[in-house]
């Protein structure tokens, strides 16, 4: 179980990392023309760069206090944060008719569901 965290936790940082290195780095008009980018034409540049340092931020809190061994509460705390942002994606790809996204919103969903239960509960780092 161990195991299927440590990659869970992987793979959700590595999408973290790369959705906002392109939110904080790419500019929006040109995030605006990939598919799926369609929503940040209606949003400010700030906004847009908010969430791809909050995406930065959460691919580090997925692994890093962990490997660490500082504040290694802090990985499920991330997840049950992504969780709260793909809640904010999926409604913003829903009331955009961008069904695809939103299912692959809750598949990111729901590894970030499976890595908060496990490290509160049975695979805790507390010990």
């Amino acid at each position: 179980m161990n195991l299927a965290l440590w990659i869970a936790a992987g793979v959700l940082a590595a999408v973290a990392l790369t959705g906002g290195y392109s939110k904080t780095f790419v500019p929006r008009k040109r995030l605006a023309e990939i598919q799926g980018g369609g929503w940040t034409a209606d949003v400010s540049d700030g906004f847009v760069k908010t969430l791809g340092v909050l995406e930065l931020l959460a691919a580090a809190g997925l692994i890093l206090p962990a490997a660490l061994d500082i504040a290694p509460v802090m990985v499920p705390v991330t997840a049950v944060c992504w969780i709260l942002l793909m809640i904010g994606a999926m409604i913003t790809h829903g009331r955009r008719h961008e069904y695809p996204l939103v299912g692959l919103n809750l598949v990111y969903l729901g590894i970030a569901a499976f890595i908060a239960w496990g490290r509160f509960g049975p695979e805790s780092f507390g010990g």
